[in-house]
């Protein structure tokens, strides 16, 4: 039986202490990505950057999928049936969130529970970290098809993979699974399927403890400085850290008087604690 879902019901979130569970919610499709949901995770994303309950963002799928992949129906045929016109209102409409979520003011944590393939690599690499089950599948399977991974896919593998493992990932149209992406980098750490909410939420938790302007000075450095030479990259780094300074000069402060002064905690080993800052 076919399921027709509401925009308002492709994408699905609850908060819980601190964390913004944020779900693609069209399981009967494996979670590909449709113009309707494209448009809902935009409107989602807004609604919970700003939210003072929401101090981490998980983005993970409904079912057996993380996602899919682009609604080769939905999200190419019908668009493309509209001519130029339909085809780039639908490529804003994504790449738009996913640009949005590369640049979001929490932190933000991938949850690969299933298969994550061709356009699923633009939200994966727009998340700061990414965790996956052993038993997730990703696959760039535009090849198989014949077209050449687009939306950003063909970059992200650039991005995580070495020369050599992009290059066969891209051109063999083979899927690996979770230990395979987390060997080969498309994901931080990969744990059966079991364990991966619980391995999530023990990450989501560390970041909670941490100062929330540091964190978003830290995930914007990281990605900005990878293009940069190394003295852009001094510059651009003490600029941050000034501009971070004077949003939050008290934090920094604070975290230096934890450690001369009080002699409460020790950087290495943990973060300062953030209840006592004024």
């Amino acid at each position: 039986m076919s399921i027709e879902r509401t925009e308002e019901e492709t994408v699905a979130y609850t908060v819980e202490d601190g964390i913004a569970w944020v779900s693609f919610n069209r399981p009967e499709k494996r979670n590909a990505m449709s113009p309707k949901l494209n448009r809902q995770m935009g409107r989602v994303l807004e609604e919970l950057e700003f939210r003072d309950d929401v101090g981490v963002l998980v983005l993970t799928g409904e079912g057996v999928a993380w996602s899919a992949g682009m609604d080769l129906k939905e999200y190419f045929r019908d668009t493309e049936a509209e001519g130029l016109k339909g085809t780039r209102k639908a490529q804003r409409e994504s790449y738009g969130w996913w640009r949005r979520l590369r640049w979001y003011q929490k932190p933000t944590i991938a949850m690969v529970n299933g298969w994550c393939f061709g356009g699923g690599y633009g939200p994966l690499f727009a998340c700061d970290l990414a965790f996956a089950a052993n038993e997730a599948q990703f696959g760039l399977s535009e090849i198989n098809w014949g077209i050449l991974p687009g939306g950003g896919a063909t970059k992200v593998a650039v991005e995580l993979l070495p020369f050599r493992k992009a290059m066969y990932h891209a051109m063999m149209g083979e899927n690996v699974d979770g230990k395979t992406a987390a060997e080969w980098g498309l994901v931080n750490e990969a744990v059966p399927l079991a364990d991966l909410k619980a391995r999530v939420t023990e990450v989501a938790k560390v970041l909670l403890a941490k100062n929330p302007v540091a964190l978003k000075a830290t995930k914007d450095a990281v990605r900005r400085v990878g293009v940069m030479t190394y003295d852009e990259a001094e510059d651009y780094l003490i600029r941050a850290q000034e501009a971070a300074n004077s949003y939050d000069s008290e934090g920094r402060k604070e975290g230096i008087k934890q450690f001369i002064d009080d002699k409460t905690y020790k950087p290495g080993l943990g973060a300062y604690d953030k209840s006592k800052q004024r």
